[in-house]
């Protein structure tokens, strides 16, 4: 490992997860900020460390110092999907960029210091650059290697060629980034990374190892690291411009099966299939449109040019498919039309398998219900995604096939058999959702949730093996078979034929024996549990509800959930 190191240029931005979290949530940096791993600080804002906030702190300590301080969990997907335009904005200056960690990159410092005038000219040019282009305040530092380039960032300082073991033999062992080793050092006195640099090399290899040795190598300058230069992704995008504006479905339809082929034939050749499409288009008076389209597998050519064709139908047409959403039609015709592969991934899950066609059935399936939602549109397919909520109608979500299935509301349900549940296909707007079939008996005995007598006893239920904490006041398992679509209003009445209510602290006035839905015959209730409360929404009057559950078996052997709410019965699910 001999020879110079190489002249690094590193840009780094200050406090990049608090900017991180501002650009991507929303979170003020401006204010007190503090971002927790662990329950202690990864990283703060400027007011955050004048009140006292420092890294290291926990939650507890930092709050304390800092009464209104806003906590931030740490996501470094967050991080990384934030720093990729500053990324993309320094390689629109200087070629060759590796990324050493979200809010920090380095390039080679010879390229544009050479063509940009020097390296002062250069740091200067690239912090205005990422400034006007990504509103972010960052610094530069210019060095021998990577790790003195970082440490000069910090300062905003361009060491001189040559210069390096001088500016690192000032600072503080702690600037190695190994808390362990730094602590270790000023113990025996060993307090700068001069004197690091100043020990022998094979005495600091027998007392600390290798790492040590690795750290005695950078304190003295002496940074062999080659950059490990980020490849600029390849420009997928496809265009087409029309003379001719395109004013009518089938045209557009016929444009956008040829533009398809075109970019599914550039993406084979890279040997990548779409995720996420994004569909922009310009009309001939320069209005610009763009909708990006998710889909949960891997979009064929044939899937492309069918969904660029219901994008084109409702912009042209003024429609979404959805009765009484109308947005206004575009003013002119479309010259202009662009498919940029938003999410791509390895084409090679779709080769088949050595020994068989692997998962052929699923592919024709995908082939049938995609024909027929070419031939009624995206919403006639659809299937159910589970997720969280507190009733069996607020955890499930209907989608159109093949679009990304995400929940409606974060958390995992607690239905059993949840992992082995396919969901079916049903007709948009069916309101049914499909649980996992559990059963009450007609003695009040449920399933795994619990055990209904007519005391009213029930087990708590809880959420458990994913580690999403289970929503409070959620129905205990197992989940109702049938949901309808709208709730049957009802009246329960109790052994004396009194109806029966529920008082604002959830006192039952009687014990539940007959129920009565709409206008049918009488039916005797033999068991019965609840109530479980929800009260959703109080802060925002508008949207404020409050109701009770109760599960019930009725003598003909069905099972129901009921609700009551503002003193009315309401038949909302039954059970198998």
């Amino acid at each position: 490992m001999t020879g110079v190191p190489t002249r690094t240029l590193l840009l780094w931005c200050p406090d990049w997860p608090v900017l991180a979290a501002e650009i991507v949530d929303g979170v003020p940096a401006i204010g007190p900020v503090a971002v927790l791993h662990a329950n202690r600080v990864v990283a703060c804002s400027e007011r955050a460390r004048a009140e006292g906030v420092r890294r290291g702190l926990r939650k507890r300590e930092a709050q304390g110092r800092c009464p209104q301080l806003t906590v931030v969990d740490h996501d470094p997907g967050r991080d990384a999907r934030a720093f990729e335009p500053v990324v993309a904005a320094v390689e629109e200056v200087a070629a060759g960029v590796e990324v050493v960690r979200p809010g920090a990159c380095a390039l080679a410092a010879r390229g544009p210091s050479r063509y940009l005038g020097g390296e002062e000219p250069a740091a200067e040019r690239l912090v205005e650059h990422v400034a006007q282009t990504c509103a972010v305040e960052s610094q530069v530092g210019i060095a021998d290697g990577v790790f003195a380039a970082g440490l000069a960032a910090r300062v905003g300082q361009v060491v001189p060629a040559g210069g390096t073991p001088g500016f690192l033999a000032g600072l503080r062992v702690e600037a190695l980034g190994r808390p362990a080793l730094a602590d270790l050092l000023r113990r025996l006195g060993v307090r700068t990374l001069g004197d690091f640099a100043a020990l022998p090399a094979g005495d600091v290899l027998a007392r600390f190892g290798f790492d040590g040795a690795l750290a005695h190598r950078l304190a003295a300058g002496r940074d062999h690291r080659p950059l490990a230069v980020r490849q600029p992704p390849a420009d997928l995008a496809v265009t087409a411009d029309h003379d001719e504006p395109i004013d009518r479905v089938d045209a557009a339809a016929f444009a956008a099966r040829a533009l398809a082929e075109r970019l599914h034939d550039r993406l084979a050749a890279h040997g990548l299939a779409c995720t996420r499409l994004g569909i922009e288009a310009v009309t001939a008076h320069g209005q610009e449109l763009h909708r990006v389209w998710r889909h949960d597998g891997l979009l064929t050519a044939t899937a492309i040019a069918d969904r660029v064709r219901w994008q084109l139908d409702g912009w042209l047409s003024g429609s979404t498919g959805r009765p009484g959403a109308r947005p206004a039609r575009p003013t002119a015709g479309i010259i202009r039309l662009r498919l940029v592969p938003d999410g791509v991934l390895a084409q090679a899950g779709l080769q088949p398998g050595l020994w068989g066609e692997v998962g052929e059935e699923r592919e024709r399936a995908h082939r049938a219900l995609s024909r027929v939602q070419g031939i009624l549109g995206p919403e006639a397919v659809v299937t159910a995604v589970l997720g969280g909520g507190r009733s069996p109608a607020d955890q499930v979500r209907l989608v159109p096939w093949g679009d990304e299935r995400l929940p409606a509301r974060p958390g995992e349900p607690t239905w059993p058999g949840q992992d082995a549940l396919l969901a079916p296909v049903e007709p948009a707007g069916s309101g049914r959702a499909v649980g996992s079939g559990g059963a009450i008996g007609s003695g009040g005995a449920v399933g795994s949730g619990g055990a209904i007598g007519s005391g009213g006893a029930v087990s708590s239920g809880r959420a458990v093996g994913s580690g999403v904490p289970p929503w409070p006041g959620r129905l205990p398992p197992p989940a109702p078979a049938v949901v309808l679509p709208a709730p049957l209003a009802a009246t329960v009445y109790d052994a004396v034929g009194e109806p029966v209510g529920v008082s604002a602290r959830l006192q039952v006035s009687a014990a539940p024996a007959r129920l009565v839905v709409g206008t049918a015959r009488p039916v005797d209730i033999v068991g019965w549990a609840g109530p479980w409360p929800v009260d959703e929404r109080w802060w925002a009057p508008a949207e404020a509800r409050r109701r009770a559950r109760f599960q019930v078996c009725l003598a003909d052997g069905a099972a129901l959930l009921l609700a009551v709410e503002a003193g009315q019965w309401l038949v909302e699910a039954s059970y198998d």
